[in-house]
């Protein structure tokens, strides 16, 4: 009969949940356990040559039998030679379970760098990679062998025991100082290399950051101020990771003579046990708890002679946690049939992620399919805030941006993407084909590719390239002019006749030609169904809009259709030129009393 399960008891903590990462590590745990079990059958295998030690001492030398030579010399190389080949498999496993972690981490690390980069996380885009490598790295790092090492070092300590509890007690104590000296090593190098990685990681973000703008650093002469505040963060990360290395050199140092002095104490205390007591196993004992007693320390002092690696791993396995909890995978909702393109903005307050302060609020709209809206307003007003909220890549304060009465954020871009073209004020290309950039790296389908290309004017551009449209056009478009880099980013939003388009600013970099191109894109879009959001300072895209959307300060100003918006900003533009006139014909002296200049009416 099951018993019943059991309850836990009034005021128990209920157990801690494993942490997403940890639960990822402890899935290779039957291959750890066999790299142990490797390490332990290595160690016992260890003690077959010392015993070779007694057969050649004692047999040997007695009987004076050179078969019985032979035969214990190709034994103990034969053992030799196991030895080695257990250990070489005992590196495959543990490079096996690194392999299987990273295989299973990599893509989840992916996505997160991708997130913390749209998020703006801190950090977290570029620094993910090198933690994923240096967890990766340290499972089948000496660090770790020293670890999976120490079940036989305490069979070692045992057997010593055995032999006399004297040399057991001298061994014990020798794994305790080298205890010691490990969490000595930990207590003072730790807080030294986190603080020297973060350093580290804030001087890569900077040059990274100086790279990327090399041409206004040269052409402004920032080169040697830049360059000074880069030398005084590298200088600070050597700083404390010169002194964590001196403090665990000189403990790695400490160790390794320690291990060095065990083996000539117990050479000596199994001399003295021996003339006093005796040992077991006779005076040949005497040497072999020489050698044991060494061999005992030496995953000890492996493990602190490589510290560094452990503090590393511990930094990186934190941040790893810390993204990883933090970005969950999203559970992927019931899948939702192809937009028609009813776009609604519901009260929308919005600002950068990360920042509580609110750059958009209170913005609502409605796009019916196939109309066309452009947004103005000063700068700062919040236009692209609001571009990338309408494709969900911002989400939301408060207030929903609806597509078909789905919200955008939560809808899942990999279903919703092919239904939506973006374009952001830098185009933001990548490397690769001309083709692969506006088929946005997805399977290149060539008669979709050049429709995208001939409806915004890029078609004999492109065929003028080198080689076409398979003509690698380098890191962010290099090999192109601004315009060339516009339009194609231009083809790669309207590829595949999405439902929904957002343009940022499309023409900032296209002559009178590009103007009437992108005008004559648009008006075949609209006339395909497709709802556009365009924010623009030119006036090149109002013919072909429906309605003009005007923000200031994140606020709608005035929302409508065009002509109607655009009379009513003719109308007070005119009061406000009247109002400045009628104010700049009064005497000064009446003018000093205007409200415009803080005086009494």
């Amino acid at each position: 009969m099951t018993p019943p399960p059991s309850r836990p008891q009034a005021g128990a903590a209920p157990a801690a949940p494993s942490s997403p990462l940890m639960q990822v590590l402890m899935s290779q745990r039957p291959l750890y356990m066999r790299a142990t079990w490797y390490s332990f059958v290595t160690g016992m295998l260890f003690l077959l040559p010392q015993w070779y030690m007694f057969e050649i001492y004692g047999r040997v030398l007695d009987s004076r039998n050179h078969m019985t030579l032979a035969m214990l010399v190709v034994m103990v190389l034969g053992i030799y030679v196991v030895m080695e080949l257990i250990e070489l498999v005992r590196a495959r496993v543990l490079a096996r379970a690194a392999n299987a972690v990273d295989e299973q981490l990599r893509g989840r690390v992916f996505d997160i760098a991708f997130d913390a980069g749209l998020r703006r996380v801190p950090g977290g885009s570029a620094q993910i990679f090198s933690d994923l490598r240096a967890v990766r790295e340290f499972i089948s790092s000496p660090a770790v062998t020293a670890v999976v090492d120490l079940p036989a070092a305490l069979v070692y300590v045992l057997l010593l025991g055995i032999v006399s509890p004297w040399l057991g007690i001298i061994a014990f104590g020798g794994m305790l100082l080298q205890a010691l000296i490990a969490y000595s090593t930990e207590r003072r190098t730790m807080p030294l290399l986190t603080e020297a990685g973060k350093i580290s990681i804030g001087a890569q973000a900077f040059a990274t950051s100086a790279l990327r703008n090399a041409q206004v650093i040269e052409s402004m002469g920032m080169l040697g101020a830049v360059r000074k505040r880069w030398l005084a963060r590298h200088s600070a990360f050597l700083a404390r990771q010169s002194d964590a290395s001196d403090y665990a050199g000189t403990n790695a140092t400490a160790a390794k003579l320690l291990q060095m002095m065990q083996g000539s104490v117990l050479l000596g205390a199994a001399c003295w046990v021996m003339l006093n007591f005796g040992l077991v196993g006779g005076g040949g004992m005497v040497i072999v708890a020489s050698i044991l007693g060494g061999r005992a320390l030496q995953p000890l002092a492996q493990l602190v002679t490589h510290w560094r690696l452990v503090v590393n791993v511990r930094d990186a396995y934190k941040r790893l946690n810390i993204l990883m909890a933090a970005h969950a995978p999203a559970p992927r909702g019931m899948p939702l049939p192809k937009p028609t393109g009813l776009l609604t903005a519901e009260a929308v307050v919005a600002g950068a992620p990360g920042s509580p302060a609110a750059i958009l609020r209170g913005v609502s709209f409605a796009l019916r399919p196939g109309e066309m809206v452009v947004v103005v307003g000063p700068s700062g007003a919040g236009k692209t805030t609001l571009a990338r909220v309408l494709v969900g890549i911002w989400p939301t304060m408060g207030g929903r941006v609806r597509l078909d009465g789905a919200d955008v954020f939560n809808w899942h871009k990999d279903e919703l993407g092919p239904h939506v073209g973006y374009m952001p004020q830098t185009g933001e290309l990548f490397d690769g084909t001309v083709a692969e950039n506006i088929a946005r790296f997805g399977d290149v389908d060539p008669e979709k590719v050049r429709a995208a290309a001939e409806l915004v004017g890029l078609h004999t551009t492109i065929d003028q390239l080198p080689q076409g449209y398979d003509t690698r056009i380098g890191e962010e478009g290099a090999v192109l002019s601004g315009g060339q880099r516009q339009r194609v980013a231009l083809a790669r939003a309207v590829y595949g006749d999405p439902a929904l388009l957002v343009l940022d600013e499309p023409n900032a970099n296209l002559d009178e030609a590009g103007d009437a191109d992108l005008l004559r894109a648009l008006q075949q879009l609209k006339a395909r169904g497709a709802t556009i959001a365009v924010i623009s300072h030119r006036t090149a895209v109002l013919p072909a809009a429906d309605k003009l959307l005007v923000l200031n300060e994140g606020t709608v100003a005035a929302f409508g259709p065009r002509d109607e918006v655009l009379a009513a900003l003719k109308k007070a533009n005119e009061a406000a030129q009247q109002g400045v006139a009628a104010a700049a014909a009064r005497p000064p002296a009446a003018r000093l009393q205007t409200p415009l200049l803080g005086g009494k009416a």
